[in-house]
């Protein structure tokens, strides 16, 4: 069934292009990623344009909350999306403690 919003998501006003931005793709992946795993994305960590013309997108997701946060348990997952701007594939990349210091 096609979304009646999709035009909308799409950012074409007249509904007639099919290309979507990055601030598009990364907004996309904040409505529908959350849907698939049951929990919401916390930050966008990095968006950039594959070879092929899709969208990877990398997102910081919460798996464990715990108290103090700075022990949350999060997972950076890479979610691609097509020209269209629909879903083709996700994964977890790591998972990591809030506090843990990133190894770039």
């Amino acid at each position: 069934m096609a979304d009646q919003g999709a035009s909308k998501r799409n950012g074409s006003k007249n509904g007639t292009s099919s290309k979507i931005s990055a601030r598009e793709g990364a907004a996309r992946v904040r409505d529908e990623l959350p849907e698939l795993l049951g929990r919401s994305v916390e930050s966008v960590l990095g968006i950039q344009r594959t070879e092929d013309g899709e969208w990877a997108v990398t997102v910081a997701v919460v798996e464990l909350a715990r108290i103090p946060r700075s022990t949350d348990v999060l997972g950076a997952y890479r979610v691609t999306l097509d020209a269209n701007g629909d879903m083709t594939g996700y994964g977890r990349q790591r998972r990591y403690n809030r506090n843990q210091a990133d190894e770039d």
